[in-house]
């Protein structure tokens, strides 16, 4: 191997370890994904097993299961990023079984959804 393609390889092992190495501090910590929680407001991870709805466009809550087996059910009256998560996205999540994060605020016993996110799996 001459001198100039084992310097190519040097330097696209070094790149791919930057990469690699930059996405699990940003993906792995355990504060990823906090920086733009509402405040007041906590978060979980599950699977969504029920949607209450009337169809794509009115979707009223949803049960979501945590690891564990917990149900937990939401409402969506308060959701602050309708346009980035539609509320109907959460049937093919229901199909799927692929995770997602809710962020929401305890209103007197109701847990009321304030932001909706994918998660990686």
């Amino acid at each position: 191997m001459d001198r100039g393609t084992r310097n190519l390889l040097a330097v696209a092992l070094v790149v791919v370890i930057a990469v690699t190495g930059g996405a699990a501090l940003i993906l792995g910590s355990p504060g990823a994904g906090e920086g733009n929680a509402p405040s007041g407001t906590s978060s979980m991870v599950g699977v969504i097993v029920h949607v209450d709805s009337e169809g794509l466009g009115s979707v009223r809550g949803f049960t979501l299961r945590r690891e564990g087996g917990t149900l937990v059910d939401f409402r969506l009256d308060a959701l602050e990023n309708g346009a980035e998560f539609p509320p109907g996205h959460l049937a093919e999540h229901q199909a799927t079984a692929e995770p997602v994060r809710v962020r929401y605020r305890d209103d007197a016993g109701v847990l009321l959804a304030i932001r909706l996110e994918d998660v990686g799996g």
